[in-house]
């Protein structure tokens, strides 16, 4: 009887095509994560919302670009030993008071030392006395030297200059853009002390505000510790995650400060 190789040939090519299709799917499924990070973020209050939002459109973006994310909600878990998992520490809306000691100086160190990188929305330059927690000098130092003073409420709609176009978080961002937001009003501008990317022109406020600082900036990095850190100032209203210039400075400013 004549043996017919196509006839074994092709039912075999299919079966390693196959498997080859497994192992491959396999391999896909378990690849390695680009990085891990950490988002802090209130549970209640007036920034509720935009927490809410914050976490859909971040667990998307992680989906779509193979890292991690875990939250928390309070600083109770933090210690230097759990921060050395998480490559990127993102504080949404969450203020800088009511951290325990030990959260302090395993935050302090995460950033002057350079473990991992940071960026801040809105909350982070709540500085001051509140509910009878004493301002965190350290954090201060990092935002700055800055104090708040107050801020407007209800928010209001202002256009943005950026003041550095060649920093990579800036990719893709007009010189000029309009946002809205409740903006926070400081004791001084924090602009001596650190690297300013963009700043209001006050004088575009609709509708118009007395509350005024004059030299105002909104976006900033701190050059003076290891750490790629960014302090965004717009952080009060779900609806930014609709401002496709807005989700392009936070996808910028998560992959720069993380160094990927």
């Amino acid at each position: 009887m004549e043996f017919n190789m196509r006839r074994f040939a092709r039912p075999g090519l299919f079966f390693l095509l196959f498997v080859y299709s497994i192992f491959t799917a396999a391999a896909q499924g378990q690849q390695k994560p680009r990085f891990k990070a950490l988002a802090i973020a209130e549970t209640g209050g007036g920034h509720a919302l935009f927490d809410v939002a914050a976490k859909i459109w971040l667990n998307q973006l992680a989906a779509d670009s193979n890292f991690t994310i875990d939250y928390i909600t309070d600083t109770k878990p933090i210690t230097k030993s759990f921060l050395k998992q998480y490559q990127l520490f993102i504080q949404l809306d969450y203020p800088p008071y009511p951290w325990g000691d030990e959260a302090q100086r395993a935050f302090e160190k995460y950033i002057v030392k350079g473990q991992g990188g940071w960026i801040g929305f809105h909350h982070p330059t709540l500085l001051g006395v509140f509910d009878g927690y004493p301002m965190w000098r350290w954090y201060s130092g990092f935002m700055g030297d800055i104090m708040f003073k107050n801020n407007i409420h209800g928010g209001t709609t202002a256009i943005l200059n950026v003041e550095d176009r060649g920093h990579p978080i800036m990719k893709g961002i007009p010189a000029s853009f309009t946002t809205r937001d409740e903006w926070y009003i400081y004791n001084q501008s924090p602009r001596p002390n650190v690297h300013v990317l963009a700043s209001i022109d006050e004088s575009t406020y609709i509708p118009q505000k007395d509350i005024k600082m004059g030299d105002h900036p909104v976006i900033w990095t701190n050059e003076h510790v290891k750490a790629r850190n960014i302090y965004i100032a717009m952080g009060h209203f779900p609806e930014l995650f609709s401002d496709s210039t807005y989700t392009t400075l936070l996808r910028n400013a998560i992959f720069w400060a993380v160094r990927k």
